[in-house]
């Protein structure tokens, strides 16, 4: 863990272990059918990805400035969301934070033409970046003793759309030579496989997923909730 208070009290974690199983990629993968074939495949590249993967993540103390009824601002910058707003009633202390699989694993090529090679890629590299994404949030928990934490990412709601990625990779600084993870012009990250957003202390769970209504969506984590929707006035 690095520290540095000059820096908004920056947590950087840049040597999280990572493991997993065959078993692990061929869940994530979510493959009806699962043939001898594939699993070689698995153990295949998963032991090519181990050998190599560095998940890193990176999060900063941050404190509310001011409120108004649509925004937020944290350490100097406005953060546009009337849901986030209201997450962040009462709330004085946040952590804003961004976990990725790290660029080490693109080095494990695949071809391009092989899609299923590709897709099972996708996944080591989707459990990569939850490992850090987890092992920051329990490091935040166990160092300021928080409690239950909940996160919004932006793009995740209509209501904070990816342009928010601007003020928060402005908050964490230099996130691309701490972490790797670049900002694109188009606010999306690289690598693909990474994930931003504010961690804040909350006594009932916030998922975001209860407040969108997107059918089929491979990453939803819970169900569209009219009850939560009304009450956010989303």
């Amino acid at each position: 863990m690095d520290t540095d208070t000059a820096s908004h009290r920056m947590h950087l974690l840049d040597h999280v272990s990572f493991s997993a199983t065959a078993d692990d990629v061929l869940q994530a993968m979510k493959v009806r059918k699962v043939s001898p074939s594939l699993t070689r495949l698995a153990e295949e590249l998963l032991a090519r990805s181990l050998e190599v993967a560095r998940p890193k993540a990176l999060a900063s103390e941050s404190y509310v400035d001011s409120r108004t009824d649509e925004s937020v601002t944290v350490d100097g910058h406005v953060f546009t969301s009337h849901v986030l707003r209201q997450n962040l009633d009462g709330v004085q202390r946040v952590f804003p934070f961004v976990a990725t699989c790290g660029v080490e694993l693109d080095g494990v090529q695949v071809a391009p033409s092989d899609l299923m090679a590709s897709y099972c890629m996708d996944s080591i590299r989707m459990l990569a970046l939850q490992t850090a994404r987890r092992e920051m949030e329990r490091h935040l928990k166990s160092v300021y003793a928080t409690g239950q934490l909940s996160r919004m990412a932006p793009g995740s709601l209509p209501d904070w759309p990816l342009q928010e990625q601007k003020p928060l990779f402005a908050l964490l600084g230099d996130v691309e030579s701490r972490i790797g993870v670049k900002l694109t012009d188009r606010m999306l990250m690289l690598p693909v496989k990474s994930v931003s957003g504010i961690y804040f202390p909350t006594e009932v769970r916030f998922e975001s997923c209860h407040l969108c209504q997107r059918p089929n969506c491979p990453g939803r984590r819970a169900p569209y909730d009219t009850a939560a929707a009304a009450k956010y006035g989303v």
